[in-house]
């Protein structure tokens, strides 16, 4: 490569950068000098440093015009200082003008703190102007008379600035507001209190304090609608009858297997007792045998023993007659 090529490469080099560096500059000097003419005093140097810091320029410019024509008093490094944070510049800047529109006290420090919190602080500023109707869902509740009543609230809220940062949202809100309703329902003696004055149901929520912790401030909690749902008494009622029932019925069934096992166990012992008699008869020839070989027994004591078997017999054979007379008085007389 001669010379004159090399001269041309850079030459062409040199126009190429003089040319981006124009496009650059004429750029900045375009936001320089609508920050001149709104009042904004920024340097022209300060312009090119921020790109540099990777900050765009017209995003700051354009944010200190605006806050300058609202009459907010910003630096340049606040903004800037902002942004590099993973701020929303723009947002911060229109929540402070629309604040001050609004007469609501809102600085700087504090809206940069509500936006890198992670929430829309312009939305919020709006929703502080404009309140917001929140719609429960259905809450279900029982009076002391166990009627189930099933009710649903439309709670009116406006945002809080001052607890936005770490402040609790609307699931808080209408958590608080559902137990409210719960313990006002179920204070209630009747279901028919509660369907006569459902305003009451509002003024003891609204009395707790609910909105104490969050982000919001609870303007009015209104009662949409209460219908009746089940009747919870009667059927914890009819549950424990049935429990009841099936107890003593198992009791009852414990009773009878227990009388049947009695019964049982006595005919057993019975049956044993018969088995000995029979067994003890059965030794009694034996014996009486044993004792005519040893001479303990002698003829005629045996008679006497048979004797006395029969007498016994036949005492017992007249008792019985006895009975059965006794028993049948109008039987036939011989």
């Amino acid at each position: 490569m001669n010379n004159e090529s090399v001269v041309l490469i850079l030459t062409i080099a040199v126009l190429i950068a003089v040319l981006v560096i124009l496009i650059v500059f004429m750029r900045v000097l375009g936001l320089w000098i609508s920050a001149q003419l709104s009042g904004v005093r920024i340097s022209l140097i300060q312009l090119i440093f921020m790109r540099w810091r990777k900050v765009p320029p017209s995003v700051i410019v354009k944010s200190l015009i605006t806050a300058t024509k609202a009459g907010i008093p910003l630096s340049r490094n606040e903004l800037e200082a902002h942004y590099l944070a993973g701020g929303n510049v723009t947002s911060v800047v229109n929540s402070m003008v629309s604040a001050d529109k609004a007469n609501i006290d809102l600085n700087f420090k504090s809206a940069a703190a509500i936006d890198l919190a992670g929430r829309d602080v312009f939305e919020a500023v709006q929703l502080s102007v404009n309140p917001r109707v929140i719609e429960s869902p259905p809450v279900v509740a029982v009076a002391k008379d166990g009627i189930q009543l099933i009710a649903k609230a439309r709670v009116t809220v406006r945002a809080n600035i001052k607890r936005l940062v770490g402040g609790a949202g609307e699931e808080t809100i209408l958590a608080r507001v559902g137990e409210g309703i719960v313990t006002s329902i179920g204070s209630a003696k009747s279901h028919k209190e509660v369907l006569e004055n459902p305003d009451r149901i509002s003024k003891v929520v609204l009395e707790k304090g609910l909105d104490s912790g969050t982000a919001f401030e609870i303007l009015s909690i209104d009662i949409a609608d209460i219908d009746i749902g089940k009747n919870i008494g009667a059927e914890l009622q009819m549950d424990q009858a049935n429990a009841d029932k099936n107890i003593a019925q198992a009791k009852a069934e414990e009773r009878r297997a227990m009388a049947v096992a009695e019964e049982q166990e006595m005919k057993a012992k019975a049956q044993e007792a018969r088995a000995k008699v029979i067994e003890a008869e059965a030794e009694v020839p034996k014996a009486i045998a044993e004792a005519f070989r040893e001479g303990h027994l002698g003829v005629m004591d045996y008679y006497k023993f048979e004797n006395i078997k029969a007498d016994t017999s036949m005492r017992e054979s007249i008792s019985e007659e006895e009975k059965n007379k006794g028993r049948n008085p109008g039987g036939p007389k011989t």
